[in-house]
């Protein structure tokens, strides 16, 4: 599999990296075989997080034994020295190695003050004195700070979310970070699923040579399908941009990427699902959906309490009551009209 320079780190990984958040929903047998063929396969660069429940431990299962040969970025949202450290050590014990190729402030809102002594950032610079960290970067979901912290210079890395429908100012990132000679990492490649043919998002970042794309991954057949662009890669034809023109088109304006940085609900909404289920049923034919279990979870949306936890929480700004409300009206539409079918 090729391999491209992760900027100034001069690590060199895979151009397509592996997203480690899919794997917590999956069994230790299964993440073992699903992160053991993607490593046989080519792929070294792996990307988890310690808020990513048991995703750590399953990569220090599966691939410890590899640790030379694999590249693992791992992410921390502490906004102190001390509990940077301690996110670090629990990682570090989980993945069962004694450093991390990088460590990742995960989506601070405000940056970092790099001049705070007990700050994050001191953190990372620390870890990294010590030997435990080798390069040090940032993830954010928001255009503007992921900017800053390109412009700042503190960062080895920086991971935001590049797709097939990034709008114009977020693609000035590209050339900045290559500038800057900074790794870039592109999270929610597919937009948390919803942009449905995997074969026009690889096409449209391949084209860049500084983006590392980290898919994903969950099942194999998906697993598969990414192996075999690497083998072949599809080229940005006519085909391929109709597609991506027509996902601009759909997905246009706010919607929900279903990151979870909402959960958990007070009332128990599934808010991941339900903020978009409209969408995952047009463009995925997701009847289960539709099932009388699924009816029940959305009308959890009618108890909403109005605390905005959710709205405070999402790194894109959406008012996700009011989506919540939106997608209900929808969803009940496609009910009555499958009901109309019956």
């Amino acid at each position: 599999m090729e391999k491209i320079r992760l900027g100034r780190t001069n690590l060199m990984v895979s151009r397509s990296g592996f997203g480690c958040i899919p794997i917590q929903r999956l069994s230790q047998a299964q993440s073992h075989r699903l992160l053991r063929k993607a490593f046989d396969a080519g792929i070294n660069f792996f990307d988890t997080a310690r808020a990513y429940s048991d995703s750590e431990e399953k990569i220090g299962l599966a691939l410890s034994d590899e640790r030379p040969n694999i590249i693992i970025a791992t992410k921390s949202k502490a906004k102190d020295d001390k509990s940077l450290r301690k996110d670090l050590e629990a990682s570090l014990k989980l993945l069962k190695t004694d450093y991390v190729d990088l460590l990742q402030l995960h989506n601070p809102d405000p940056l970092p003050d790099p001049l705070d002594p007990d700050g994050a950032y001191n953190g990372l610079l620390a870890a990294q004195k010590d030997g435990l960290v080798r390069f040090v970067g940032i993830t954010n979901h928001k255009v503007n700070l992921a900017m800053e912290a390109a412009k700042s210079g503190l960062y080895d890395t920086v991971q935001y979310p590049l797709s097939t429908i990034s709008t114009a100012e977020e693609l000035k990132l590209i050339p900045l970070c290559q500038e800057h000679d900074l790794g870039l990492i592109a999270m929610k490649a597919l937009s948390g699923g919803l942009i449905t043919k995997a074969v026009s998002a690889f096409a449209f970042l391949r084209q860049y040579s500084n983006v590392v794309p980290i898919w994903g991954i969950e099942e194999e057949w998906q697993l598969d399908e990414f192996i075999s662009y690497e083998e072949n890669p599809p080229s940005l034809n006519a085909e391929i941009t109709e597609i991506i023109e027509r996902d601009r088109a759909e997905l246009s304006g706010s919607f929900c990427r279903g990151c979870a940085y909402c959960m958990p609900c007070p009332v128990g909404i599934p808010i991941p699902t339900a903020a978009r289920v409209t969408y995952l049923i047009a463009r995925h034919g997701t009847h289960s959906l539709l099932s009388p279990e699924w009816r029940e979870k959305m009308d959890f949306i009618d108890e909403c309490i109005e605390c905005h936890q959710c709205k405070d929480h999402c790194p894109y700004e959406l008012d996700t009551p009011e989506l919540l409300q939106k997608m209900l009206l929808g969803y009940r539409a496609i009910c009555q009209e499958e009901q109309g079918k019956g």
